[in-house]
């Protein structure tokens, strides 16, 4: 492959003269632009497709990735989470791949084989993904799989022998897959890979590498990440030709979203369930996402907020991932308001319209940080941070304040009844942390029905916390990917309560 990849994309940089690049520039707050997708070259049919949902304008991003990505050309894409990517790579994928009803089906060397592939770093995501790809492809036959961990083999098979045009799956599962000759590789003419800066920090590169190797050498790459570490850009050296460096920034973009508003406390422990609450009841609150640094910590406080009368659903490794996936649709559709969330568990979710989000305890460092603190502000909406610091964590928290430049280096002393976490946050006066029955609008998690995904040690029924799809006992249910491989050393398999 032709080298072509600039040094300084490891920093985040432009690439230099030379170099095919284009920088989009947005503004604070990125809004979709006035044209249309048609007038980017999208085909009517799905056009069509994207308007029956609302999606009628592209946002800077799509419109400038998708001529590029619909001339075949291969595509750096630097953007953060939340700027409208998965249709700039997804609109081109279901529109160049060639249908059961398309002019060129019946020459197809092998009509029915993937013929795009598109690997994210979880599950969550690889549902999210083929959910969008699965509405551009409404009224068009183009057929799209989502093949990921957590659930039983034998309904994906059947799915890929009924025939697929794209796949969009997590690493281990696809080279599982691929290895029982289920998972035909060699008709891709186009891949994406997702998130790759998530794929690095979760130790899949060599697995993503050898699904680059499994499919045809002449074929359209896409590379999607929000930053780009050396080995992204080194296995992007390799496998790519002659990209295009498209890159999503605001003028004079700090690491932190200007949209996002920070908020940081220093919160006695014993307290920290009662300013939840009272959080909970601001003006104008909506979906919350709740961050807990381990799995018990994310069942315990999950538990401990319904008893107070909120909708709320845990997220984390120990449950099944019929269950998680009960809980991120009752999430999406609005039965639950709060989802309770270790960083592993939450990897990749992509929900709009969440207005808070809640650090329960100091994230690890400033990357954390920021991908959690990323699931607000998102598509031009404003959000609200707020980050709990326990007295021993004020030296992490200073380290993280000065390496992203927030101007917060002594987090304020809180508790639930001072009177400036009121005025912060727009709590209305005489908020108690029990919400008021007149306010429990929303269905709950059992409202949303758990799916039996065959999954080994699901469970349909059982206590909160464990039956809701069950504890998984399958290290596959844990990680996205297949079935567990030695000295992976992956951060989801190491026994620990993180995830």
């Amino acid at each position: 492959m032709t080298d072509t990849v600039p040094e300084d994309l490891a920093a985040g940089g432009a690439a230099p003269a030379g170099t095919p690049d284009v920088v989009v520039e947005t503004d604070e707050h990125p809004q979709p632009l006035p044209q249309g997708f048609g007038e980017f070259g999208v085909r009517q049919d799905i056009v069509d497709s994207l308007a029956a949902e609302g999606i009628v304008h592209p946002f800077p991003i799509q419109a400038m990735t998708l001529p590029v990505a619909l001339s075949g050309q291969d595509i750096i894409g630097q953007a953060k989470t939340g700027t409208g990517k998965t249709l700039g790579f997804g609109i081109p994928v279901v529109q160049r791949v060639v249908g059961r009803g398309d002019a060129g089906w019946e020459q197809l060397k092998k009509p029915g084989a993937p013929q795009a592939l598109i690997v994210v770093p979880t599950r969550e995501l690889a549902v999210q993904v083929g959910q969008d790809l699965s509405t551009a492809a409404r009224t068009r036959d183009a057929r799209v799989a989502t093949i990921y961990g957590g659930r039983a083999y034998e309904p994906q098979i059947e799915e890929l022998q009924r025939g697929v045009e794209v796949v969009v799956g997590t690493p281990g599962r696809l080279i599982d897959l691929n290895r029982q000759r289920h998972l035909d590789l060699s008709a891709v003419r186009a891949v994406v890979l997702d998130e790759a800066d998530e794929m690095l920090d979760l130790g899949f590169l060599p697995d993503v590498e050898k699904l680059l190797a499994a499919v045809p050498e002449v074929r359209q790459t896409m590379l999607f990440s929000a930053t780009m570490p050396g080995p992204v850009v080194a296995m992007a050296r390799r496998y790519m030709t002659k990209p295009m460096h498209i890159r999503a920034a605001a003028p004079d973009e700090g690491a932190t979203k200007k949209d996002i508003r920070q908020v940081v406390y220093r919160a006695h422990q014993l307290d920290k369930d009662e300013v939840v609450a009272r959080i909970l009841q601001a003006e104008g609150r909506g979906r919350t996402i709740v961050f807990t640094k381990t799995k018990r910590a994310a069942a315990k406080l999950a538990d401990e907020l319904i008893s107070r009368g909120f909708a709320a659903a845990p997220l984390h490794g120990d449950l099944g991932q019929g269950a998680r996936e009960q809980a991120l649709r009752a999430f999406r559709n609005n039965k639950v308001d709060v989802l309770v969330a270790t960083d592993v568990a939450a990897r990749g979710i992509d929900v709009e319209d969440v207005t808070h989000v809640i650090n329960f305890q100091c994230p690890e460092d400033e990357k954390t940080y920021l991908h959690r603190t990323g699931r607000t502000g998102r598509a031009g909406n404003k959000g609200t941070a707020v980050t709990f610091v326990d007295w021993d964590d004020v030296p992490r928290w200073r380290l993280i304040d000065k390496a992203l430049e927030l101007g917060i280096p002594e987090p304020r002393e809180t508790y639930s009844s001072s009177e400036h976490l009121y005025e912060d946050l727009g709590i209305p006066k005489g908020t108690k942390g029990r919400l008021p029955r007149s306010k429990r609008t929303h269905a709950g998690l059992d409202a949303e029905v758990l799916e039996d995904l065959g999954e080994p040690g699901g469970r349909k029924s059982g206590p909160r916390g464990e039956g809701r799809g069950g504890r998984s006992r399958d290290r596959d249910a844990t990680r996205s990917g297949g079935g567990p491989r030695r000295g992976q050393g992956r951060r989801e398999d190491r026994g620990d309560d993180r995830g």
